[in-house]
């Protein structure tokens, strides 16, 4: 299981993961969560390693009528690379919108499923959203969907994040700030993400903390 840090979103801010935490009032945003655990997901501790079960990052935002949730995994990956859709890998997100705000409320689970005639198409399915059904709301990839009130899209996506990790490093050993905003380590990178646009009063009342974060689990274990 990768599990992602927590993620708050007050009334009328927003909260993002990047790569150094940000502190903001009644807020927090944790590092990203790119090929850690390194023992499952880096191809350089592992030859095997779980790139579908690997968490990038997890965003959420909200206007006065939507709240957003954005989840990336298996990146960063080259942009000849296919997105990565694993049958096997449930993608959980939860949400808390409740005290005490360590529980989950609002289970929301992903999972992809390829077309059994052998075509190679893939479908994602979106299963705990307020006011969908018992078979939630599901769709082909790499496609604009609404169901239900509900928009959705799974598929590859530019790497969001900016992080200079050479200058990361060089600050680490020298001591010296050396961060410079033309060195780009996630550029010409790619995540696979699941993008849902959910109405906000089905997720909170608009005056409480909403809390979010999300897990993968792999059926059978690690590979």
């Amino acid at each position: 299981m990768n599990r992602f840090a927590k993620l708050a979103v007050a009334g009328g801010a927003v909260a993002l993961a990047v790569p150094l935490a940000i502190i903001l009032p009644e807020q927090f945003a944790p590092a990203a969560d790119h090929v850690d655990p390194p023992q499952r997901t880096d191809p350089a501790v592992d030859d095997t390693p779980d790139r579908a079960a690997d968490i990038a990052d997890l965003f959420a935002a909200h206007t006065d009528d939507e709240f957003r949730i954005v989840l990336t995994f298996a990146g960063p990956a080259p942009t000849d690379q296919a997105a990565t859709y694993d049958r096997n890998v449930l993608y959980k997100i939860n949400v808390s919108n409740s005290a005490p705000r360590t529980t989950t409320d609002i289970p929301i689970r992903v999972r992809f499923g390829e077309d059994g005639r052998g075509s190679g198409k893939w479908g994602v399915q979106i299963l705990g959203i307020p006011g969908t059904g018992d078979d939630g709301v599901f769709g082909p990839v790499e496609t604009d969907n609404t169901m239900d009130g509900v928009q959705f899209r799974a598929g590859l996506f530019d790497d969001p994040f900016f992080f200079d990790d050479q200058g990361f490093l060089e600050s680490k050993m020298t001591g010296n700030l050396s961060i410079m905003n033309d060195r780009d380590f996630f550029a010409n990178a790619n995540d696979t993400a699941i993008v849902i646009t959910i109405p906000r009063d089905r997720i909170g009342d608009g005056s409480s903390p909403v809390d979010i974060w999300a897990e993968t689990l792999r059926l059978g274990g690690q590979l």
